[in-house]
């Protein structure tokens, strides 16, 4: 039976191995090669319009809250006794939702296309 001990210095020693390995292949990549790829900056664009376009949709009607929480549009009785200030705050609670959900549906695909990106480079498809 092994003890803790030992079980320890056997994870620090692969921890260490792994991390050499990893600092030798990215010793070997040319990033400036990678940057220079049409693929990547593809890459890079589709994502960032996609994070920068959800974001910024996201964060307006989250700061638009407290502006129209105090208008007479948000005031009044929208469902019974319920005003327009609660339902908005529901809609945002149902946004995040559907803004987590989307993401971790493109998150999948924003690797394959980073990987895809690796793949090209390691083949010498740069430039």
């Amino acid at each position: 039976m092994t003890n803790v001990t030992t079980m320890r210095n056997a994870q620090v020693a692969k921890q260490k191995s792994e991390v050499s390995v990893k600092s030798s292949r990215n010793d070997s990549i040319n990033f400036d090669q990678i940057y220079e790829m049409e693929s990547f900056n593809k890459f890079v664009r589709k994502k960032n319009a996609f994070l920068f376009g959800t974001t910024g949709v996201f964060l307006f009607l989250y700061i638009l809250l407290p502006i129209l929480a105090f208008t007479p549009v948000l005031q009044q009785k929208w469902i019974g006794n319920i005003t327009g200030v609660w339902v908005y705050s529901a809609g945002l609670f149902v946004m995040t939702v559907v803004l987590c959900m989307v993401y971790t549906k493109m998150a999948p695909k924003f690797d394959q296309m980073a990987s895809e990106v690796l793949s090209e480079y390691e083949q010498g498809g740069a430039k």
